[in-house]
């Protein structure tokens, strides 16, 4: 026999439900029979969250039922943009609530090892971002918010698809061309001038007041200056990427080559192993995780630095550049098709950083578990 278990989520939820019920209708486009669905799929929902039933019985049923109601609900506002009433968005926040307890069973429900390493690692994160955009989504259209303020995440789905060349023209010009350079030319020569300092202290002593300095230099200053200096083109943002990501694999790396431990450092020098033995062999390993640390903040520092350079002066492509213009426009989805294309760039970028640092570093005592 099923017995219920409450809990807060579907408690609310439930009486989420009963407000929906009595502020009817939906929207002014809702059909009776997809209100019915709706509020029918809720109902079964909150009944199955507040069961005791199987632990993955209940985590399918609300995967699908809960999903299932709301993309019927965001339906009925589809054309009648700005007409959804109290019913509506109680509908909503019922929703909501029983995806958040969806989340809720899935990490574990207070116990550990209850998720798994793909459940927590991947299909709660999922969870997460679509419903950011469910969200989105049906408060944009639902309330009627103009589209030039915020437009929903369909729309601007449908002008990433219809401007892919545009895209793929931008990302060329931003990401290929500056980033790309400016992030192994600055990078490289960070780690470069930090080895010298490491061997000659007059470089160290010297160039550490300088990196916190240029460190603190404002890019809006600095991107001008640049543009005046290399042209227009792709050289001026790759130059100020190049003085952006200097000094943090500069300051990075000197500290990475101090960690390795005085006992290690003598054993070597009982072997007989000179300066540069020593680096390559005992040293560099050691500092590994300062590097990877400084190129992980550099992927970011370069994106931001040769997306905000495109400001200033630029031939007439690149996201950035499309950006400033695009917002002068009002064109606001193709705003945020390019942000969403900065954005996954960073991430890619980023994470692919961290894989490579996973395989260079896994010896350190932050991976063995």
């Amino acid at each position: 026999m099923t017995r219920f278990k409450l809990n807060w989520q579907s408690t609310l939820a439930a009486i989420a439900v009963i407000v929906s019920l009595v502020f009817l209708p939906l929207t002014t486009m809702a059909s009776t029979l997809v209100t019915v669905l709706v509020l029918l799929l809720i109902a079964a929902s909150v009944a199955l969250a507040s069961s005791d039933a199987n632990r993955n019985t209940t985590a399918i049923g609300l995967g699908v039922m809960v999903h299932l109601a709301v993309l019927l609900l965001i339906g009925t506002v589809a054309g009648a943009e700005g007409t959804a009433g109290w019913s509506f968005f109680a509908a909503l926040a019922a929703c909501w609530l029983l995806a958040w307890r969806l989340i809720t069973i899935l990490s574990g429900d207070g116990r550990r090892n209850a998720g798994g390493a793909i459940v927590g690692r991947v299909i709660v994160p999922a969870i997460f971002g679509v419903w950011i955009l469910i969200l989105w989504e049906a408060i944009t259209r639902g309330a009627g918010v103009p589209f030039v303020l915020l437009p929903p995440p369909s729309s601007i789905g449908v002008r990433i698809v219809s401007s892919i060349p545009i895209l793929a023209a931008d990302f060329r010009q931003t990401v290929l061309k500056a980033v790309l350079f400016g992030f192994f030319v600055g990078s490289g020569a960070g780690f470069l001038v930090a080895v010298l300092a490491d061997r000659f202290r007059f470089l160290s002593n010297g160039l550490l007041p300088i990196g916190n300095l240029v460190s603190a230099l404002p890019i809006i200053g600095v991107a001008p200056i640049m543009v005046i200096w290399f042209g227009f083109d792709w050289q001026s943002k790759a130059a100020v990427v190049i003085v952006m990501t200097f000094f943090p694999m500069l300051v990075n790396t000197i500290e990475g080559l101090k960690t390795a431990g005085r006992m290690e450092r003598d054993l070597m020098q009982t072997y007989n192993a000179g300066h540069w033995q020593t680096l390559v062999k005992l040293r560099l390993p050691a500092a590994m995780p300062f590097i990877f640390n400084a190129l992980k903040i550099n992927s970011t520092l370069a994106l931001i630095g040769a997306l905000v350079s495109e400001f200033f002066g630029t031939p007439v492509v690149g996201m950035g550049f499309r950006i400033s213009t695009e917002v002068g426009r009002m064109n606001l989805d193709m705003v945020w098709a390019e942000i969403a294309l900065a954005a996954l760039v960073g991430s890619l970028f980023y994470g692919a950083i961290a894989l490579l640092e996973r395989a260079t570093t896994f010896w350190h005592p932050s991976y063995r578990s």
